[in-house]
């Protein structure tokens, strides 16, 4: 099983990457496909007059800030738009493809952060109301019998809350979970660069390869979204304490722009956590 996430930013084309997914799946590999919709959001609320606003946490890590008016856009644009196109055109190559938010089924669950932190000024703020969490928790029964049926998931924010809210949630972070509580062997994560960068945004710089000791300098070299994905990476390949699934064996950061970029990702290309 393969969990392979599809950035959410600009620049990224979709009609050779759902042509590579669709011959992998024809030849029998089980997928679980995961989307952002960061530029949409960002567009579509230009559009409706709610221009989007990001604010940075005390630990250096950029978020959109998601008030309730910026929930429904989100809710528009990533489910309302991006999913329900990216079924189609899955759908128009051969796949079995059915489109859900985290909230359909409750595959994803989590907490609605109680406040954020924001540095402004180089002041901290709180903001109590942004509607914002973690997945917790992944429907795994749901998503294996529907892989099990021959129906290929697209998951995209956003998650169900503990108090039944939609909340906004990072879609790396949320592909590392469901690829971590599945025990995917792979976790993809495709992107508008090569991978991670030791001199961002110089793409000459790639970093081909990361161990588990490197884990903490390569969070330090992450610039932007990237941290997102580092951390991502991390969480995908580290053990649950229970015990009870496998972590991944590989992540891969790779660039959604190229011919075939699945196959060439699973060939190495990019920026291979192992």
């Amino acid at each position: 099983m393969i969990v392979v996430k599809i950035g959410g930013g600009a620049g990224i084309g979709m009609q050779g990457l759902i042509a590579d997914a669709a011959g992998m799946i024809a030849r029998g590999e089980q997928m679980i496909i995961v989307h952002g919709a960061s530029d949409a959001s960002t567009r579509l609320g230009e559009q409706l007059g709610h221009p989007a606003t990001f604010i940075t946490s005390p630990s250096g890590h950029t978020s959109r800030r998601t008030d309730p008016r910026t929930m429904e856009i989100v809710q528009m644009a990533s489910k309302g738009l991006i999913n329900t196109g990216l079924v189609a055109q899955l759908q128009k190559a051969g796949v079995n493809a059915a489109g859900m938010s985290g909230v359909d089924g409750a595959i994803w669950r989590g907490a609605r952060k109680p406040a954020v932190r924001s540095v402004e000024d180089g002041r901290v703020k709180l903001i109590r109301d942004d509607m914002t969490g973690a997945v917790e928790r992944v429907n795994t029964s749901l998503l294996r019998a529907l892989l099990a049926s021959g129906v290929t998931p697209v998951l995209c924010p956003p998650a169900l809350s503990f108090d039944f809210e939609p909340i906004n949630i990072d879609a790396d972070r949320a592909a590392a979970r469901t690829a971590r509580e599945l025990g995917a062997h792979t976790l993809v994560l495709l992107t508008n660069v090569r991978g991670l960068l030791r001199s961002f945004p110089d793409e000459s710089s790639l970093v081909e390869r990361v161990e588990p000791a490197e884990w903490d300098e390569a969070l330090e070299l992450a610039a932007g979204r990237m941290k997102k994905k580092v951390l991502g990476a991390r969480e995908a390949m580290e053990p649950r304490a229970d015990g009870a699934c496998s972590p991944v064996r590989r992540v891969i950061i790779a660039d959604a722009r190229v011919e075939q970029p699945l196959t060439r990702a699973l060939e190495g290309a990019g920026t291979v956590f192992s």
